[in-house]
């Protein structure tokens, strides 16, 4: 019960950012509710998958891949392009926090000068963000790559 109430508050909370994201970038208002589901979904993939000791990268990676691929399908029903419903989906999952760390991190070596502790903290900071970006784009371009690679002419 306690997981299923932690999911659906991941979930809800997840939503308003993607709804608020849309709204940046002009995303028509019929298509606002599947932005915010496909955000509530990838996120709370990624959530459950962290919560059942999948590291986060993967999780990120699988939960973007759902939202690609939901994307996809949605970008055939309703004749738009994917990036419609996609791109506004994932920003719940941009790892802020830790490029926030990595940033402050950068911030203390130059203020108390340079030391071990500091300088570890950035690059591994520096280094979970980078890979759970990527993990990002490599799980909205997964459906792509699949569904409209070309075929060389034999």
């Amino acid at each position: 019960m306690q997981l299923l109430l932690m999911l659906l508050d991941d979930m809800f909370f997840s939503a308003i950012p993607a709804v608020g994201f849309a709204l940046v970038f002009n995303v028509p208002k019929r298509v606002l509710k599947y932005c915010a589901i496909l955000g509530m979904l990838g996120h709370g993939l990624r959530t459950l998958l962290v919560y059942f000791d999948m590291p986060l990268i993967f999780a990120t990676f699988i939960g973007a891949g759902l939202i690609g691929f939901i994307g996809v399908h949605l970008s055939h029903r309703y004749l738009a392009h994917p990036k419609v419903f996609t791109v506004a989906a994932v920003i719940p999952m941009i790892p802020g926090v830790y490029a926030y760390k990595a940033m402050i991190a950068i911030v203390q070596i130059n203020h108390y000068g340079p030391s071990e502790q500091l300088f570890s903290q950035m690059i591994d900071y520096f280094i979970k963000t980078g890979f759970i970006l990527s993990a990002l784009v490599f799980g909205l371009a997964l459906p792509g790559l699949l569904f409209y690679r070309q075929r060389p002419v034999v």
